[in-house]
């Protein structure tokens, strides 16, 4: 079989393989059972202890895990979920998958992440949860106001979809009392080739996300094996994790510190290279807390830098366009002057851990380039 070339800086995000997933995906194929197995609720119980959480529920993907969470917070017909609009159109069309309504909000312009005075301004009698984005793999510290929503009976949702490995008040993001929701999807910092999970708040709350993602059957495979019938108490999905998927999971677990420093060593290399380009801004993620799964900058001229990097083979892209100005989210719609300025500037640089030093220097040069011929200094 012939190798596939090494991703560089013409792909401007790649799954990271370590070898080890081969010969997992082999074990679960050699056994002949394909779907939620055992081999999934080990991938959930050694996640939980990763995060240092008590329980944690493998879904089929990350956008499952926030459609099954916002059932879980019991937001239905009407309810307004505060969330940015800066963010991958899946976050909101779990909301739509609810017939909940999104309550768009600003981000800070530094972070490109919903603050706590910004999601309390929008608090209405219709709030049924807040759905903060972690972009980048920045964790959102909601502070004060995380006890002020509790009080309220407003749930919080955290889209950790960007954000597994990372920190918060020195605790990993999943264990900071949030309904937390990780995506395992390709390109993430982990991967399952794809999947999601959700961490549950209580015991009650995890049997009842164990339902919905197998189709309101409260009987585990297991137990469907030794009984000639079940019973589906409630509405469910086929949302379930298979087990082919958590075996990649499982190796990627095992390899997770290399993740960690490699990504981290990236990021901090892409930061001390643009330090030398006053023109570009780059975003901010706290890389001594967060996984970062982003290299986004601000940059002047975005659309000509945009096309002139593409020219030259290297693939930045944009994420993302803001959701109040696209056509499905149109009813929904608020000015929001921040997050539309800042999307007309952000360009995400290639990141993923196929990167060398020499692949960095060749994407910094190039927007150096880029930004002299589109008119920036």
């Amino acid at each position: 079989m012939t190798t596939p070339p090494r991703p560089d800086a013409a792909r401007n995000a790649s799954p990271y393989l370590y070898g080890t997933e081969l010969e997992a995906v082999g074990r679960v194929l050699a056994d002949g059972q394909y779907g939620h197995t055992a081999v999934t609720e080990q991938f959930e119980q050694e996640v939980a202890r990763f995060l240092g959480v008590p329980d944690a529920v493998a879904t089929a993907s990350g956008t499952a895990a926030l459609h099954c969470a916002l059932l879980a917070a019991g937001v239905g017909a009407g309810d307004e979920v505060i969330v940015p609009s800066m963010t991958f159109c899946a976050t909101i069309q779990a909301i739509r998958a609810v017939d909940a309504v999104p309550r768009f909000v600003e981000v800070n312009p530094d972070t490109l992440c919903v603050e706590a005075a910004t999601v309390m301004a929008a608090v209405t009698d219709r709030t049924q949860a807040v759905l903060p984005v972690l972009y980048g793999g920045r964790a959102v510290d909601l502070g004060a106001a995380y006890d002020t929503l509790h009080e309220r009976g407003i749930a919080v949702i955290e889209d950790a979809a960007h954000a597994f490995g990372s920190h918060l008040n020195h605790r990993r993001v999943g264990a900071t009392g949030a309904l937390t929701c990780f995506s395992f999807g390709p390109i993430k910092n982990l991967t399952c080739g794809q999947g999601g999970m959700v961490i549950p708040r209580n015991p009650g709350e995890a049997d009842f996300l164990r339902g919905v993602r197998m189709l309101g059957v409260v009987q585990s495979q297991a137990e469907r094996q030794a009984i000639t019938s079940y019973s589906v108490e409630g509405f469910g999905l086929r949302y379930q994790m298979s087990s082919i998927n958590a075996a990649i999971g499982l190796a990627q677990l095992r390899r997770f510190a290399e993740t960690e420093t490699t990504r981290r060593e990236l990021w901090v290399a892409y930061r001390d290279a643009l330090r030398g380009i006053p023109a570009v801004e780059l975003v901010d993620v706290d890389v001594t807390r967060t996984m970062p799964h982003l290299c986004v900058v601000r940059v002047p001229h975005r659309e000509d830098v945009f096309r002139l990097m593409k020219t030259r083979g290297i693939a930045v892209g944009v994420h993302y366009p803001p959701n109040h100005l696209q056509a499905a989210f149109k009813p929904w719609h608020r000015p929001l002057p921040v997050t539309e300025k800042v999307s007309e500037e952000i360009l995400s640089l290639p990141f993923h851990q196929h990167l060398t030093a020499p692949d960095i220097d060749r994407v910094v040069n190039s927007l150096e380039q880029a930004l002299t011929s589109a008119g920036g200094p």
